[in-house]
């Protein structure tokens, strides 16, 4: 088993917990790969620095953790996109489907990062998970 991280918006948790915590939604058309990351840290630059700024974001970063059949992941390479840190696989698009089938347990959320110009859903289960997780004047 192998932790991964997923740094995501608020529609795409919101797909996630549509499916019960047991997948990722499909990749838009214009997304060739889904690219979970391999360490915490790498997915809270991402959450904290661009999903708060990012209008289809929602304006917020929220990471989440999730267990993968260590096993399934040997087929793909890591691939290094900037620092030490950076390392993430590339999962094709089509192939999401059997990825999703190899999450062991749930994703869960690990933090929220709010930017200026969040505003909450009007879905109180996801509002009180984003509370529950929420990071506030945190720097990088």
């Amino acid at each position: 088993m192998k932790t991964l991280y997923r740094p995501t918006g608020l529609k795409e948790l919101e797909l996630i917990a549509d499916i019960n915590f047991k997948g990722f939604p499909p990749r838009l058309e214009w997304q060739p790969i889904f690219y979970p990351v391999l360490n915490e840290q790498y997915a809270i630059e991402i959450a904290q620095k661009w999903n708060t700024k990012d209008e289809s974001s929602g304006y917020i970063g929220i990471v989440t953790a999730f267990d993968v059949n260590e096993h399934y992941l040997n087929q793909f390479e890591v691939q290094n996109v900037g620092s030490a840190h950076h390392n993430e696989f590339w999962i094709p698009a089509e192939e999401l489907e059997k990825f999703n089938q190899q999450i062991m347990g749930e994703i869960r959320v690990t933090k929220a990062f709010l930017g200026k110009q969040f505003v909450f859903t009007e879905n109180e289960e996801i509002n009180k998970l984003i509370r529950k997780h929420e990071i506030k004047h945190t720097k990088l």
